[in-house]
């Protein structure tokens, strides 16, 4: 992220737990939550089904009719945790001062496409597939190549003109979560989160982080 020209006192910290002590240990401000979970099959823990109920029916849980929201459609496989950064970083340029650098000209050039445009650009972009590579071979664990199944997927939340939406570059748009600000959105954050949860009760596998100024405010 910082490769990429996000300024220093942006990070990304562990959330530890989704009840309120322990969401007033992080940093402030949040400016978004970025959820890892397990993927499952046909109507295991995802909100596919929901989304697929609001197109057929009421639209308005779909974020895409306010253009303010950056979101972009995800086509490059094993990519879903760069393409939760950028969906946190774009959505909040009016807190993030963000350096010149590749992801700035990155947005720049993409702040009229559509999603699909969006996420062809970011397909032909060798600067964020090669950052992406070698930070990858940096971690503790092996990291897959690009055509390795993967069975956990990110997603990002973020606040936007008041209201809550989910990010996720397989979705048909953003979907709203309900209103927020960014004062309640971590909390609003954590609720969906818990609503991932609680459709795999026995499931293990969930991370949760979020994108905080680490120095604005001390622990």
């Amino acid at each position: 992220m910082h490769q990429l020209g996000v300024p220093k006192e942006w990070s990304i910290v562990d959330v530890y737990g989704l009840e309120p002590d322990l969401l007033a240990l992080l940093p402030k401000p949040v400016v978004a939550v970025i959820l890892l979970y397990p993927l499952r099959k046909k109507n295991g823990n995802t909100l596919e089904d929901k989304e697929e109920a609001v197109k057929g029916k009421d639209t308005s849980a779909l974020g895409s009719q306010d253009p303010a929201v950056y979101y972009m459609k995800q086509y490059i496989h094993n990519a879903c945790g760069t393409i939760a950064l950028i969906h946190s970083i774009a959505n909040n340029l009016d807190t993030i001062n963000l350096q010149d650098g590749f992801l700035k000209a990155f947005l720049d050039k993409s702040k009229n496409l559509s999603s699909a445009e969006i996420g062809e650009l970011l397909m032909k972009s060798t600067e964020i597939s090669e950052t992406h590579e070698e930070m990858a071979h940096e971690g503790q664990t092996e990291a897959p190549n690009e055509e390795t199944p993967v069975y956990h997927h990110f997603v990002a939340f973020v606040q936007k003109n008041g209201v809550l939406y989910e990010l996720d570059g397989r979705k048909f748009g953003p979907i709203s979560h309900g209103s927020t600000n960014p004062e309640t959105m971590l909390e609003d954050a954590a609720r969906v989160c818990k609503e991932y949860m609680a459709r795999d009760p026995e499931e293990m596998c969930f991370t949760v982080v979020a994108l905080t100024n680490s120095d604005s405010e001390s622990f």
